[in-house]
């Protein structure tokens, strides 16, 4: 007979394996139906050009409209790399594409899991319920045919906490070091696919350090934030030196001055339109000066009328967190015949109020103990209650900042470096701090979803917990007798 904890973990991997191989059969479904009706459309298109080219050989080059080719760097190289690698095996075509989608989603699942496994107590399974909100998320199944980078930005930065969780509670210096790799490894994977993912990089190392008798000494986390970013940079370095050497400009991607210009157009009103390229630009020639040129044109502007640009921030932020429905977008975008007006609209509404339930409980998971006092309780509470109210509204992005508030007011526990608190609050913030500066859309917030419903798990179990039972009669044992306690 196995020891309990070997007994423990083995099914602690067998749920994982389920809930990722049920997660897979889901999107696949979702892919079989899609791959023979939509083809790749905006950013999609392009990604799925780009990795055509580099399966050929070419390299990352863009071919221009007077059908001279040159070398290109735009875009992120890491979704449409990985998609040249698949094509250069299997044949470009997209459902290679959306199969790839599937396998990254199903691993997100998994990833859930095992970030909340160490969480179960009992009868209380945040673990499976994470993972269920992840395998089904309507925003997040529906955006599996899209060729589109922030699945696979969902899928990493999931992993890497994962593997950061791993790291912290490994009983050996070996595995400590295997998980701290892969945390690094991963964020830098993470940072090819979508580079604002650097920002995450050290709130990654962070949590990969171990707890030891003495709690986590400030040192310590330090330097595993300071390791993690060297073997991120050390993944990245390559293509950066690439774009040294060819691109003339020492970067992950050459569209930020692009999109922080777009992002100070007041007639945009802080969502995507296209560049209006400033008179100062008009002759500039080359992906990357011109982009260095827009960058120039768009802080110009922002100094010129700071209030102007800080007022967008609303709507940015609204068209960002109120309403994902990225999946119903690409669909319609890619063939209104086989998704109309109506079949758009019809998914929105499922997955807005699956997410606003979802979030609705993430605030719940994110409200202090029954315990906690003083000032930071209090002010954690209230903000928890303008978030549930928020909610409630079509002003979900004022409930994403309180849940924000709430969760940085919130005293760290001993998983708080890789729990779900830790994972959303990094994911959020960042999220809402980049397309601030930027513009908002919906499928900005795909990445921090898997962590949110992680999150909304441990919310939902805690009302199971709260919730009034039934006596037991006199003669059988009592709830607490069968099952140990449960703690947050």
């Amino acid at each position: 007979m196995l020891p309990p904890r070997v007994a423990l973990r083995r099914r602690g991997w067998r749920d994982t394996c389920a809930i990722g191989f049920a997660a897979l059969a889901l999107r696949l479904v979702v892919v079989a139906w899609a791959a023979p009706r939509f083809t790749p459309v905006a950013d999609g298109a392009i990604y799925h050009h780009i990795a055509e080219r580099i399966a050929a050989g070419a390299g990352y080059v863009a071919v221009w409209p007077d059908g001279t080719v040159h070398a290109a760097g735009h875009y992120p190289v890491g979704y449409p790399g990985a998609l040249a690698g698949l094509y250069a095996l299997f044949g470009a075509t997209p459902l290679v594409a959306m199969l790839l989608n599937a396998l990254l989603g199903a691993l997100c699942a998994a990833a859930v899991h095992r970030l909340l496994v160490p969480l179960d107590r009992g009868r209380t399974r945040p673990a499976l319920l994470g993972a269920a909100l992840v395998a089904v998320h309507p925003g997040l199944v529906a955006y599996t045919p899209a060729l589109m980078a922030e699945g696979a930005a969902a899928c990493l930065w999931t992993l890497g906490l994962a593997a950061a969780l791993a790291a912290r509670r490994a009983r050996t210096r070996a595995r400590a070091i295997g998980g701290l790799v892969t945390t690094g490894v991963l964020a830098g994977l993470g940072c090819l696919v979508r580079p604002e993912t650097a920002l995450l990089v050290p709130w990654l190392g962070a949590a990969a350090a171990p707890v030891g008798r003495g709690g986590r000494p400030w040192w310590r986390v330090l330097g595993t934030a300071a390791a993690a970013c060297a073997l991120a940079a050390a993944v990245a370095a390559p293509w950066v030196a690439r774009n040294c050497t060819v691109m003339g400009r020492c970067a992950l991607s050459l569209n930020a001055g692009w999109n922080l210009l777009i992002g100070t157009d007041p007639a945009a009103r802080g969502k995507y339109a296209p560049l209006v390229v400033p008179e100062s630009c008009a002759e500039v020639e080359g992906e990357a000066e011109q982009d260095a040129c827009f960058a120039r044109a768009a802080w110009r502007r922002i100094g010129a009328d700071p209030t102007g640009w800080l007022a967008l921030a609303p709507r940015k932020l609204a068209g960002t967190f109120d309403v994902c429905n990225a999946g119903g977008w690409y669909l319609h975008a890619s063939n209104p015949d086989a998704f109309g007006a109506p079949a758009r609209t019809a998914l929105g509404v499922v997955e807005v109020a699956f997410e606003r339930g979802v979030l609705l409980a993430a605030l719940v998971g994110a409200a202090p103990r029954r315990r906690s006092r003083g000032a930071r309780a209090v002010a954690a509470r209230l903000l928890v209650l303008l978030g549930l109210v928020a909610a409630l509204t079509p002003a979900g992005w004022i409930a994403c900042l309180c849940l924000i508030g709430a969760l940085a007011l919130r005293r760290p526990g001993p998983l708080h470096g890789a729990s779900p608190h830790f994972a959303v609050l990094a994911a959020l913030l960042v999220t809402a701090v980049v397309h601030v500066a930027f513009f908002g859309e919906g499928r900005y917030v795909v990445p921090a979803l898997p962590s949110l419903a992680a999150l909304g798990a441990l919310g939902l179990c805690r009302l199971r917990r709260r919730a009034p039972t039934t006596p037991a009669p006199s003669h059988a044992p009592s709830a607490s007798a069968q099952a140990p306690a449960s703690s947050e």
